[in-house]
C-alpha cells in the first residue's frame, strides 16, 4: 500500500460541483489501494474576498488576526470536501494545520515552515481513514498562534506532509494539465512537459511561472519527494518534477535544451540614482532593504560617470513591497549619500530556462535577436547557468514571451493548451 498527498487548489474546489468531484478523484486513489492525505485551498477566491473585507474594516489589518481570518476559507474547504468524501461511503476526517502538527516561525502573512509533526494524521491514515487537511496554514513554534503561509502556501504544505509522512508521491491539482513552455492563457500553443528537473521547475518558478510557487519545489528537492502535476477536470498524465527523468512506458523522457518561457508582471523597478560610487555604498542600499524585510530580484549597477564619481544602482522587487522598499531608503538617505529614488511599475520580466543553454552556444544571441525582432527594448538583464532573464516594458510582455517561445521551437502542433478555471493555477 503506498501513500499518497494530493493538493486541490481553489479552482478545483470552487463550489459544491468541484467538491464533489475532487470527493470522487481522492476515493479513486483510495479504491486503487493507496493510503491518502489530501490537502485543500480555499474555495474560488474566497482569500481574496476575506482580505478585501478585512481591509474594509481597518485599512492596516493587524497580522495575528489577518492569519485568524484568511484560516477561516481551507477551514471551509476541508469540512466539505470530508462530508463529500463520507457521501460516498468512506471515512474521512479533517485536520486544520495546526492539528495536522505544521509548526513555522513566527511571521504573519508570510510564515515559513520550521517542521512537520503528523502523528495526528499518521493514525488517522493507519485506521483506514481519508485524511484531509487545511492547506496555507500553521501554528507558531513561539507564540502558539495561527500563522499562513503567503503565496502558494498550500502547495508548500502538500509537500512538507508528504515529506514528513514518507510519501511515495505528491500530486498538485490544478486547472491545467500540467507545467507548460509558457503561460497557456498567453501563448495557446504552448506545449506539455512531461519531465522537468527540480532545477529547471525552481528557475520557472522564481521567474514568474504560477503552477508551482518556488517553496514548494525547494521544498520538494530537498526531500526528492517527486511532484506530479496534474489537471482536477481531466484525466490526463501530467508533468513530473522530480531528480531524476522518469520513464512513461519503455520510453525515458529526456532533458530538453530549453525547458520553457516564463514571464513576471507583478515586479517593480526602483533605482537608487546618484549613489558615490566607493566600497561599502552597495552593502548600504541594500542592508536598509534587507532591514526592511523586502526580498529583491534583479541588480543592475551603471558604470560611474568619471565627472562626479556618482552611478546608479537599480533592483527590482514585488510591487506590494515598493512603498515599503522607498520609505526604508528615504529614511537613511543622508546615511547612504544618493541623491534621488526612481520607481517604475509598469514593467515585466521574461525569462528563458533550460539546463540545455549551459553547453548549447548562441542561445543567447538567438533570445535577443527574437526579443529585437518582435521590437521589444530591453531595461535590464540578469543570467544564471540555466536562465536568462530581461526586465522590458509591461505592456510588451505577451508579445515578447510568444515571439521567443516561436524563436525557440517550443509552439505544439496539436491542439491548444486548455486552462479549466481560467487562473492557470
Amino acid at each position: 500500500m503506498g501513500l499518497v498527498v494530493q493538493k486541490y487548489g481553489g479552482s478545483s474546489v470552487a463550489d459544491a460541483e468541484g467538491i464533489k468531484r475532487v470527493a470522487k478523484r481522492i476515493v479513486e486513489a483510495k479504491k486503487n489501494g493507496n493510503q491518502v492525505v489530501a490537502v485543500v485551498s480555499a474555495m474560488g477566491d474566497t482569500t481574496d474576498e476575506l482580505i478585501d473585507l478585512a481591509e474594509q474594516v481597518s485599512p492596516i489589518p493587524a497580522g495575528r488576526e489577518l492569519d485568524m481570518l484568511l484560516t477561516a476559507g481551507e477551514r471551509i474547504s476541508m469540512a466539505l470536501l470530508a462530508m463529500a468524501i463520507k457521501n460516498l461511503g468512506h471515512e474521512a476526517q479533517s485536520f486544520t494545520g495546526s492539528q495536522a502538527g505544521v509548526i513555522t516561525d513566527s511571521v504573519h502573512n508570510k510564515a515559513r515552515i520550521i517542521d512537520v509533526t503528523p502523528g495526528r494524521i499518521r493514525t488517522s491514515v493507519d485506521e483506514g481513514n481519508i485524511a484531509i487537511v487545511a492547506g496555507f496554514q500553521g501554528v507558531s513554534q513561539d507564540s502558539k498562534d495561527i500563522t499562513t503561509l503567503g503565496r502558494g502556501g498550500s502547495d508548500t504544505t502538500a509537500v512538507a506532509l508528504a515529506a514528513a509522512l514518507d510519501a511515495d508521491v505528491c500530486e498538485i491539482y490544478t486547472d491545467v494539465d500540467g507545467v507548460f513552455t509558457a503561460d497557456p492563457r498567453v501563448v495557446k500553443k504552448a506545449k506539455k512537459i512531461d519531465w522537468i528537473s527540480f532545477e529547471d521547475m525552481l528557475e520557472l518558478a522564481a521567474s514568474g511561472s504560477k503552477v508551482l510557487l518556488h517553496r514548494c519545489v525547494e521544498y520538494a528537492r530537498r526531500y526528492d519527494i517527486p511532484i506530479h502535476v496534474r489537471s482536477s477536470f481531466s484525466g490526463l498524465q501530467g508533468t513530473w518534477v522530480s531528480s531524476e527523468p522518469i520513464k512513461q512506458g519503455e520510453k525515458q523522457v529526456e532533458q530538453a535544451l530549453i525547458s520553457g518561457v516564463a514571464h513576471d508582471t507583478s515586479e517593480a523597478k526602483v533605482t537608487v540614482v546618484g549613489v558615490p560610487d566607493k566600497p561599502g555604498e552597495a552593502a548600504a542600499i541594500f542592508r536598509t532593504i534587507a532591514d526592511a524585510q523586502v526580498n529583491i530580484d534583479m541588480v543592475v549597477q551603471n558604470v560611474s560617470a568619471a565627472s562626479t564619481g556618482l552611478t546608479d544602482i537599480s533592483f527590482t522587487l514585488p510591487k506590494s513591497e515598493g512603498r515599503k522598499a522607498i520609505d526604508a531608503l528615504e529614511k537613511n538617505r543622508s546615511g547612504i549619500g544618493f541623491d534621488s529614488l526612481r520607481y517604475d511599475d509598469q514593467i515585466g520580466k521574461i525569462s528563458l530556462v533550460g539546463a540545455g543553454m549551459k553547453t548549447n552556444p548562441g542561445v543567447t544571441a538567438d533570445f535577443f535577436t527574437a526579443l529585437s525582432d518582435a521590437g521589444v527594448n530591453i531595461e535590464l538583464i540578469s543570467t544564471s547557468e540555466i536562465r536568462i532573464s530581461v526586465v522590458t516594458r509591461k505592456d510588451d510582455v505577451n508579445e515578447a514571451v510568444r515571439a521567443v517561445h516561436t524563436a525557440f521551437g517550443l509552439d505544439s502542433d496539436s491542439d491548444e493548451a486548455v486552462v479549466y478555471g481560467g487562473t492557470g493555477r
